[in-house]
């Protein structure tokens, strides 16, 4: 047995045995290592895989986190007066007001809550034309003709043709304001929801104001109603007056034959506007009209046939604006126009608040303010029946 030894050692030199052992031990070690390296690497592709995952979802929330610092510093500020995270907020995101301005922008939520109660409600918002503006005016040109116009030939010289009439309207915007009042016990209620509550009530108070300025206003630090422009009788109308149609009665309609008078105010209006006129008269006028008949004794009135659709009076839609004048002598009650091109609302669409503890103890006053102006920005758009 040790002569077999002996010949195996002299076949194989003593340093390239400890040699490959050597070779066999770093290889092990070596891939140990590898495998390691692997499983950390597993590992972290997992981990970044549920993180991937979970980011994923976030975007469901994205539009509500946008608004939702502003919100909460909106919400300190209402209950408690709390204003410094409002102040933190950066100017770019309107946060907080100029000095000159006093207040600070409401909450998103809230400027949305009152800007869609104003929509819906019964004014001229309905069927006039509105505009956003971040300016103090509100600038429009309006063609009052067409562009002259001629035929020609290659064998004649074409005349110079003439240009049309353009007008310029400017309407200001005016500062309309509301002061609802809550108790301060009534705002530390956490359960109460102060945003909507405050909305509501600021947009009950702008519409009532909104709604008879539109209509009456004189102009003088509030919009100049339709009612209030110059006006003419008809057929001596300018461009720049509406023009009025008589009722045919003294201080109410004609006694034989009253829808003539309606039919009139109709036709006077061109037809370009027509397509897309509508009757302004408030509830009592409306009584009085829906009760005419036809010669066939068919009612001129006609009610909606779907929810949210408008009456409608000898084929066009009525809006029942409880500003307009009831039927009396000299009243212009009842009026007809495609509003979207005679009457222009301007507004700017931030909401201020500003939060008052003192004038009103134990209540707190709010001192909410929006930028609104409105005028007639094309007469010929509009006609109004005048009760002599």
């Amino acid at each position: 047995m040790t002569e077999v030894k002996a010949a195996a050692g002299a076949e194989t030199p003593g340093d390239l045995g400890s040699e490959m052992m050597s070779f066999v031990s770093e290889l092990k070690t070596f891939r140990t290592d590898i495998q390691k390296r692997l499983q950390a690497q597993e590992e972290r592709m997992t981990m970044l895989d549920r993180k991937t995952i979970l980011r994923g979802r976030s975007p469901l929330s994205v539009e509500a986190d946008a608004a939702a610092p502003h919100q909460k510093a909106f919400d300190a500020y209402v209950r408690h007066g709390d204003d410094a995270d409002l102040r933190a907020l950066p100017m770019e995101g309107k946060a907080m007001s100029t000095s000159s301005d006093a207040g600070f922008l409401a909450a998103p939520t809230v400027a949305v809550q009152v800007q869609e109660a104003l929509n819906v409600t019964a004014s001229l918002r309905r069927v006039a034309n509105v505009v956003a503006v971040e300016s103090a005016t509100y600038e429009v040109l309006v063609d009052m003709g067409d562009i002259a116009t001629g035929w020609s030939t290659e064998g004649t010289t074409q005349a110079e043709t003439g240009t049309s009439t353009v007008q310029r309207v400017v309407i200001p915007v005016h500062e309309l304001s509301a002061m609802p009042k809550a108790s301060q016990r009534l705002l530390d209620d956490a359960a109460f929801d102060v945003e909507s509550w405050l909305a509501g009530r600021i947009a009950e108070k702008f519409a009532r104001a909104e709604a008879t300025a539109f209509i009456s206003g004189d102009g003088v630090n509030k919009p100049k109603g339709f009612l209030t422009h110059a006006r003419a009788a008809n057929a001596s109308a300018t461009n720049v007056q509406i023009g009025t149609i008589p009722s045919g009665g003294t201080g109410d309609f004609a006694a034989t034959n009253p829808a003539n008078a309606l039919i009139d105010l109709v036709y006077a209006l061109s037809a370009q506007f027509r397509a897309n006129a509508s009757f302004v008269m408030n509830s009592k006028t409306a009584a009085a009209v829906r009760k005419m008949r036809d010669t066939d004794g068919r009612f001129l009135w006609t009610d909606s046939l779907a929810m949210g659709q408008p009456p409608q009076l000898l084929g066009y839609p009525v809006l029942l604006c409880e500003d307009m004048p009831d039927i009396a002598s000299g009243s212009a009650s009842i009026a007809f126009g495609d509003f979207a091109s005679a009457y222009t609302i301007v507004e700017r669409p931030d909401l201020r608040v500003l939060r008052d503890p003192f004038s009103a103890k134990p209540h707190v006053l709010f001192y909410a303010t929006k930028r609104v102006g409105g005028g007639v920005t094309d007469a010929r758009a509009i006609k109004l029946m005048i009760f002599g």
